[in-house]
């Protein structure tokens, strides 16, 4: 069995991930909490008791289904990316939409919260799910504004 760490570890990583940070594009990811466990050799409450030091800090947050970003660049909300597809993808009315296994790699995310981004997307009517086809685009969004 292996030693219990040292009182303080989570400082230690908090520390190292400090540094990693300086090194990561604005709105870029951190690495998940299992290669930061591997990296630094200690348990994942260590890793995420650091994480929530940071974002005490200010210097990252939390999105769900993505991990732990750089908070100088908020992440639009998943639910807005995915309702953008409509367009950038020039779908309309009746056309299938992208199935969830697609949607988690092309926008990084967990197969949770596509699920419940597509759940709130139906329940605005722009989506509607026709059972052994998927879903299809239901209503078209407004057009999305000029950054």
């Amino acid at each position: 069995m292996p030693e219990a760490s040292p009182r303080g570890t989570y400082r230690l990583v908090a520390e190292a991930l400090r540094k990693d940070i300086e090194e990561i594009s604005d709105g870029d990811t951190l690495p998940s909490e299992a290669t930061l466990m591997r990296a630094h050799g200690v348990s994942r409450n260590t890793v995420r008791r650091a994480l929530k030091t940071l974002e005490a800090e200010k210097l990252i947050s939390s999105v769900p289904g993505t991990g732990w970003r750089l908070s100088a660049t908020p992440a639009r909300p998943l639910v807005d990316r995915m309702t953008d597809l409509i367009w950038e993808d020039a779908l309309t009315v009746g056309d299938v939409y992208p199935s969830e296994s697609k949607l988690c790699a092309r926008l990084a995310a967990s197969r949770t919260a596509v699920r419940r981004a597509l759940a709130q997307m139906e329940g605005t009517g722009l989506l509607t799910t026709v059972h052994g086809k998927g879903r299809t685009v239901r209503a078209l969004p407004t057009e999305p504004e000029e950054s």
